[in-house]
């Protein structure tokens, strides 16, 4: 059976055509692929996704390469017979978009390589956003603003997309972006004084088409710069909701919206000034709760050196404050506990001159509370979601020191 002939191949904004069923293979729960003997259905490559519509009516989900150089539409229901002529329809909203992006790829990839001679390693093209992982030496800010604005400058210039194809042989001394991929006839993909790349994908008629192209952030990874971008519609999906977040936050200052992120710098500093100043004064709180807790475990157990109690909407911090100031008096073991929200939280902690591993202990009670926690054998802390058990482990943990 010859290959499947890709209409795509000759131009990318085909969104209706008609073709003969050569083969078809029914899947599982209902599903068949259906090989056409001629397409304009994208499958699955190169990083980008294939395209959807539908086939005769019925609903393609996705199109994948065969072993044979076919494209196979997946479909659910029932499928044509074989030789029946068929009608293809593309879902246009979905391949432009994939156009925007895979020539946005090409362009922003060339100026990394005009720029910094950096080549693209890898491309994706994900749900909500597009990746490349570039080999770029010294990543920065100021680097990928250099290459982003060549690139937009090449799509607003408006340049002509031409696609040409050329034995394997005759691409040897053309200035290709990348190596090929694969032997024999060579489809290039050439932007008008700017980019020559062999790539089977679908593409743009003109750079204009692109529309813009945006990066969201930047990383290392795996000894490359990851790029997350936005390419045409996308990018400007995103500026819109980029612009509802920064406006809405303004409005919490009554501010314009680019003075936003100053009033919340100095907002996060002063709020870390005023966290600084309640924890100093929760030290002092601590320290007077802790000495009124000793005077009545004391007078209760006639100088007992085992203190526990149990608070509620306390955090791990507070609780250790207690503890501290609880085993600066002698001869005193500290058994706190809190419900924090939806967590058991623990304190154990003994003075100096006591006994008792304070680890152990909370190890022990921890794997009670389906948590886990440890510490020192002087000071130990942890926790755990069965907050219903929170006063039976500290309970078995009193025993436990008293039985030593």
């Amino acid at each position: 059976m010859p290959a499947t002939e890709r209409l795509y191949y000759t131009d990318s904004h085909l969104v209706e055509f008609e073709a003969r069923v050569t083969d078809r293979t029914e899947r599982v729960s209902s599903w068949t692929a259906v090989t056409l003997d001629r397409t304009a259905f994208y499958p699955t490559g190169g990083g980008q996704p294939s395209d959807t519509g539908t086939l005769q009516g019925l609903q393609v989900v996705e199109c994948i390469d065969d072993e044979n150089d076919n494209v196979l539409h997946i479909i659910q229901g029932r499928a044509p017979e074989i030789g029946a002529t068929v009608t293809g329809r593309i879902d246009w909203p979905r391949r432009l978009d994939h156009i925007q992006q895979h020539t946005g790829q090409h362009i922003l990839s060339q100026a990394f390589i005009t720029l910094f001679n950096a080549p693209t390693r890898g491309f994706r093209v994900l749900d909500q956003i597009c990746e490349i992982d570039v080999e770029l030496a010294n990543p920065g800010d100021a680097v990928i603003d250099r290459a982003v604005e060549l690139a937009n400058n090449v799509i607003w210039e408006d340049r002509s997309i031409s696609i040409t194809t050329v034995a394997g042989d005759k691409a040897t001394n053309l200035p290709l972006r990348k190596e090929p991929s694969r032997e024999g006839p060579l489809r290039l993909i050439e932007i008008d004084g700017f980019d020559l790349t062999p790539c089977g994908g679908t593409h743009a008629y003109r750079t204009g088409e692109v529309g813009m192209i945006a990066v969201r952030s930047w990383e290392r990874a795996k000894g490359l710069t990851r790029i997350e971008f936005l390419a045409g519609g996308r990018a400007l999906a995103d500026y819109r909701r980029a612009n509802l977040t920064a406006r809405a936050v303004a409005a919490l200052f009554s501010s314009a919206r680019d003075d936003a992120a100053k009033l919340a710098g100095r907002m996060i500093d002063e709020n870390k000034d005023l966290h600084r100043k309640i924890r100093a004064l929760e030290e002092v709180a601590a320290k007077a709760e802790a000495e009124e807790i000793y005077l009545e475990n004391s007078v209760a157990g006639g100088g007992a050196s085992v203190v526990v109690r149990i608070f509620d909407n306390r955090d791990a911090e507070s609780l250790k404050h207690v503890a501290l100031a609880l085993i600066a008096h002698p001869n005193t073991i500290a058994l706190l506990g809190t419900r924090d929200q939806d967590t058991a939280r623990l304190v154990f902690a003994r003075s100096a001159d006591s006994e008792g591993d304070m680890n152990l202990l909370m190890r022990e009670a921890c794997s009670l509370l389906e948590g886990r926690g440890g510490g020192r054998p002087d000071f130990a802390q942890g926790g755990g979601h069965k907050v219903e058990k929170l006063e039976e482990v500290i309970e078995i943990a009193s025993r436990s020191l008293s039985a030593e």
